[in-house]
């Protein structure tokens, strides 16, 4: 009997934004072809019987393979980074092509595109990040590269050695508006934060957990404020990179009921885990050092009602692997005070997981039964929407065959050795959670089967986007920037 698809899956509930429903998947020539109960033969078929067979996640938010604005690089290379994304469930990655003072922006997304190219299992893009916003760079590199395809632009408000102050970032807000382009921002409010860390450090606080107050809270929705009064000034889309408080959850919810384009996510780390995690003997609270700190079991209970609200739209991992040693945190000694310890936490193959358990198996209260609808919307369809990533985020005719599928009953206990990263550690060792992933294909090929890799190196594609709908202004100008009421000087030119 000749095959009409190269593969069916079948038995299985398939999961979306809008509800679920049984039938069968097949897919040719790497496309979801067609759903529905009875499907013709396949060439190879998976039998997904009490399965969910759901669209393959996409982290949007992931440092792979990059060197730190304090030059250390990262424990991950796109190859280790894939592989732990993939048997997470994860079919696309966005990482950052990360621009430093002195580094011309171009060259930057040059040689990294060439170690993706390399390593990368699954598809990918890049958010370029801009910490040399010099002439060039505004004038020339910038809309070239949105031109190429690299349509999102990411930006530090804090941090010595690369933020952006208040009129650079207006610059590239403006640029970005041109060129149509998402801006992504790193906001908190950098004087608060050196501020806090030199005193506490000059009396004697050099414990990792004092990191957690050494952001104040209030520097996170300050610095949201700031950030959306100069988008709001240019009518610029932005997203705000991991909210971590009920202030900033509430500031982004203000600004979206006033009609600006105003995006967010956050991340598990802000969902799951609290200040007091830090509070370890001796140097072991490093390994859940990030930036911005967990907060308070409060305001994991606003961030998640912002984001059964939609204030919020996806959960990141923000994925920062350094190693618990003098490679990555412990890079300026054995003894080091936490404002030499490098920030940030693994996470690609837990970000998945967590959430299936808290929104599927255990049902947040704030879904009311949406919780499968959920889970796939902000871990799949919202950032494919979001990041104008045509084909991915649903499993639809026509669409890439990007699919995971779960065992929604599997229960497994999060341990460091099972992690496929090269961190060495996850900052959810011990949780237990139910609901895994058991098989990935990207474009139809098997990554991930029954803990198995089954991908080369180098088999993910570079995924060149236009800023999209979230990217387009929404033409409500303010009178300083309207030439129509602002005696016609036409500022955005």
């Amino acid at each position: 009997m000749t095959a009409n698809y190269d593969l069916v899956i079948r038995g299985g509930t398939i999961g979306s934004a809008t509800g679920s429903f049984r039938a069968d998947v097949a897919v040719k020539d790497g496309k979801i072809a067609a759903l529905g109960l009875g499907l013709a033969a396949g060439a190879r078929e998976i039998d997904a019987t009490g399965k969910l067979v759901l669209p393959g996640g996409i982290d949007t938010h992931a440092h792979v393979e990059q060197v730190s604005a304090g030059g250390l690089l990262n424990a991950d290379t796109f190859e280790s980074a894939t592989t732990s994304a993939a048997f997470g469930g994860n079919t696309t990655l966005i990482s950052f092509a990360a621009q430093h003072r002195g580094l011309d922006l171009r060259k930057v997304v040059d040689d990294y595109a060439a170690l993706a190219r390399r390593g990368a299992l699954i598809d990918y893009a890049f958010h370029l990040i801009v910490a040399n916003p010099d002439a060039k760079t505004i004038r020339e590199d910038l809309p070239a590269l949105i031109r190429e395809g690299h349509a999102s632009i990411k930006v530090f408000m804090t941090y010595d050695l690369i933020k952006v102050d208040d009129e650079p970032l207006l610059d590239l807000l403006l640029t970005a508006r041109q060129n149509r382009a998402l801006v992504c921002v790193h906001a908190e409010n950098h004087g608060m934060i050196s501020w806090m860390g030199k005193k506490l450090v000059e009396k004697g606080y050099v414990a990792p957990k004092y990191h957690a107050i050494s952001h104040p809270r209030g520097s996170e929705a300050e610095a949201f404020n700031r950030l959306i009064t100069a988008a709001e000034l240019l009518d610029q889309p932005i997203m705000i990179f991991h909210v971590s408080t009920a202030e900033g959850a509430q500031t982004i919810r203000d600004a979206r009921g006033r009609g600006l384009k105003v995006f967010a996510e956050t991340c598990p780390q802000y969902l799951f885990l609290t200040r007091h995690d830090l509070d370890k003997p001796g140097l072991e609270g490093a390994k859940w050092m990030c930036s911005p700190p967990p907060r308070e079991e409060s305001d994991q209970d606003a961030l998640w009602q912002a984001l059964a609200l939609g204030d919020i739209q996806t959960v990141s991992s923000d994925h920062a692997p350094y190693r618990f040693d003098e490679t990555g945190k412990l890079s300026a000694g054995p003894n080091p005070n936490f404002k030499q310890i490098a920030n940030g936490l693994p996470g690609l193959e837990t970000r998945l997981p967590l959430l299936f358990d808290a929104l599927v198996s255990k049902g947040r209260p704030e879904f009311a039964g949406r919780g499968l609808d959920a889970f796939v919307n902000l871990t799949a369809t919202a950032p494919a929407a979001i990041y104008n990533l045509p084909g991915k985020g649903a499993l639809l005719p026509g669409y890439d065959a990007d699919i995971a599928i779960w065992d929604p009953g599997k229960q497994v206990t999060i341990t460091d050795a099972a992690m496929h990263d090269l961190t060495g550690f996850t900052p959810f060792a011990g949780r237990s959670v139910t609901g895994w992933p058991e098989r990935v294909l990207v474009r139809g090929a098997e990554v991930v089967a029954e803990g198995t890799l089954h991908a080369r190196p180098g088999s993910g594609r570079w995924l060149p986007r236009k800023g999209g709908p979230a990217a387009t202004p929404t033409g409500r100008l303010v009178a300083e920037i309207d030439a129509q009421r602002n005696f016609g000087a036409a500022i955005l030119d």
